[in-house]
């Protein structure tokens, strides 16, 4: 049954951004790119850019108010360039060889060519954007040049204090959740924007901001988690010392970290390994309070979809809050 609901969330946010991503894909097409090594970068990450969280709650936010969403794909665009742009820099300060199986843009090309990359899709979405906006009232484009500036910003942030507690050590339950609550205005900025871009009323675009950093958030934390399911990806974060944060939660209590610190000092880990890790976090005192955190921010979404009017883009809201917690 998640199964099914998983596939089913993906089929819709897939469906709804596809015309955005193509625009953002064309638009990037078009620059006049003259080193060839950033050619190369920028045709492999378009090649591989499937991203459809961003421009997809863009466009269910626009539906949601009653809005066209044939008629933004310009601004949806921007969203999924913006949101690319923080894709590739988030693998330069991660150090991410690799994601999903392949070589990220840092991986294959190297650091200056991922910060150029991430330059290059910055300012153009950001030029769409103001472009885009001005076909707002003068109210309105204010309150979009405002609350993406405010919003992003609080990714950028959340970011800056990610790394300082890594670079100290200082791994807390408490300070993860403020980063991680700062990250989530990234779907809050998809939601708010595609409703103000939609022409949604006030108390509208504020229910859909909320839904959209509460989304934003659980996105976060079910990704940490299932971080830890990924041989792969689990791998590829050990080589570089960064722990997902959940294990590295579970490892304060100093049973577990024995246990743990055996299985990580392989060299190789087996599906087995992994296992043992999975049960080792989920059922840490930490993890089962994060759950618990999750599950409450659920019924809180949930709860604030009930006041969408539009009942098709409600029930796949309501299904995307429910499919959180799936599987953990």
């Amino acid at each position: 049954m998640s199964h099914q609901i998983g596939k089913k969330v993906v089929s819709d946010l897939k469906r709804r951004s596809k015309k955005g991503l193509n625009f953002a894909k064309k638009t990037m097409k078009n620059e006049k790119i003259l080193y060839p090594k950033l050619r190369h970068a920028l045709k492999y990450y378009l090649n591989n850019w499937n991203d459809f969280t961003h421009a997809g709650l863009f466009s269910a936010a626009c539906d949601a108010v009653g809005g066209n969403s044939d008629k933004i794909v310009a601004a949806q665009a921007s969203i999924a360039l913006l949101a690319a742009a923080f894709d590739i820099q988030d693998d330069v300060i991660d150090q991410s060889l690799v994601k999903q199986k392949k070589p990220t843009v840092f991986g294959k090309y190297g650091l200056e060519m991922a910060v150029l990359l991430g330059n290059a899709f910055l300012i153009k979405g950001f030029k769409l954007f103001a472009d885009t906006a001005k076909n707002l009232s003068d109210e309105n484009r204010q309150n979009a040049l405002d609350s993406i500036q405010d919003l992003l910003f609080q990714v950028g942030n959340a970011h800056a204090m990610e790394v300082g507690m890594k670079e100290k050590k200082k791994f807390t339950p408490k300070n993860y959740l403020r980063i991680t609550e700062l990250k989530g205005a990234s779907v809050e900025a998809d939601m708010y924007l595609g409703a103000l871009f939609a022409g949604g009323k006030e108390k509208e675009i504020k229910i859909l901001a909320k839904i959209g950093r509460i989304l934003g958030i659980l996105a976060i934390l079910r990704d940490d988690l299932i971080d830890v399911f990924d041989i792969e990806e689990l791998n590829s974060r050990l080589s570089v010392g960064d722990l997902p944060l959940p294990l590295i939660f579970a490892m304060q209590n100093l049973e577990i970290k024995k246990r743990a610190e055996k299985i990580i000092a392989k060299p190789n880990m087996n599906d087995q390994d992994v296992d043992k890790l999975v049960d080792m976090t989920l059922e840490s005192k930490p993890v089962v309070l994060l759950k618990e955190k999750m599950s409450e921010l659920i019924n809180k979404g949930l709860k604030l979809a009930e006041e969408l009017q539009d009942s098709d883009t409600r029930k796949n809201i309501q299904l995307l809050l429910s499919f959180m917690l799936e599987d953990l």
